[in-house]
């Protein structure tokens, strides 16, 4: 009994490692892959229990990540807080709705998202470097109602950007719902996000967002300790899981500067497809 139970737990570590590491060797975390993996894993367990183990072990890797990107002053702290404060009740709202909703209609929901997922990632050299590439407009003019202007320096380099807070709030009051509904790190929408609608460089985007995916991940684990949804079995993968993630997520650190190339993003959209096709035959 013994020697399965550590087995388990050595190839439960295994998944996390896989997971952050693919996640971070393609700048998109890794979240978006634990929760179908959990889900294909354990047909039995309904989408609260899996998702407040995926919750717990994001949070995990997205707080040492965010901890890392704040040593390299690359977090904006108050964007951050400010659309936390439009993440974090939504989280809470996501991760009740999802203990309300059988585990065949959140599968179906979760094949369609990731479903879109894979063809965005297929689309991926055409619609994100376009984006990746948008930077502050300079000629932007003085500050309107409802603006933000930010000017942060970062090793004597001073980002100035400005974004809509009406825009800004409801963008991430939606993906906030989102990531805690389905479980997900959320790392993977809300960088384009913050790049493409909301002007961020793209030098801040990324801590800023581990620093927005730790909050909401801590809130959304909150609510569902609250609900019931975490139990002995929940924490014990959790630690496993994450404790995998953690080194996982430095090996892809490590990796994304030496391996490159469109196929590993295409095999992942494949890999994708499939998890979602295999999600819609068994939510039929």
């Amino acid at each position: 009994m013994l020697h399965m139970i550590s087995l388990s737990y050595f190839g439960l570590s295994a998944l996390g490692f896989g997971v952050a590491a693919y996640g971070t060797l393609i700048g998109a975390g890794g979240g978006f892959m634990l929760m179908p993996m959990l889900l294909l894993l354990y047909p039995h367990h309904n989408p609260s229990e899996l998702g407040a183990v995926s919750l717990g072990c994001i949070l995990l890797n997205t707080a040492s990540g965010a901890a890392a990107y704040a040593r390299m002053q690359q977090v904006d702290y108050k964007s951050a807080l400010l659309f936390s404060a439009a993440t974090v009740p939504a989280s809470i709202l996501g991760a009740m709705t999802t203990a309300y909703i059988s585990r065949q209609c959140f599968e179906a929901v979760f094949a369609l998202f990731i479903l879109c997922l894979a063809l965005f990632l297929i689309m991926y050299p055409k619609a994100v470097p376009r984006g990746m590439r948008k930077q502050n407009d300079a000629d932007a003019g003085p500050a309107g109602p409802g603006i933000v202007p930010i000017s942060k320096s970062v090793n004597g380099i001073i980002f100035e950007y400005e974004y809509n807070l009406t825009t800004a709030m409801a963008i991430f009051f939606v993906l906030g719902f989102i990531v805690s509904f389905l479980g997900i790190g959320g790392g993977s929408l809300m960088v384009p996000a913050l790049i493409c609608l909301l002007n961020f460089p793209v030098f801040l985007a990324g801590g800023t967002t581990q620093l927005i995916v730790a909050l909401v991940c801590l809130a959304g684990i909150i609510t569902h300790s609250g609900i019931g949804s975490i139990h002995a079995w929940g924490l014990n993968h959790i630690a496993a899981i994450g404790i995998g993630m953690l080194i996982g997520a430095q090996m892809g650190a490590f990796l994304s500067v030496r391996i490159k190339g469109v196929w590993v993003l295409r095999s992942l959209a494949a890999a994708l497809a499939a998890a979602g096709i295999r999600m819609v035959f068994a939510a039929l």
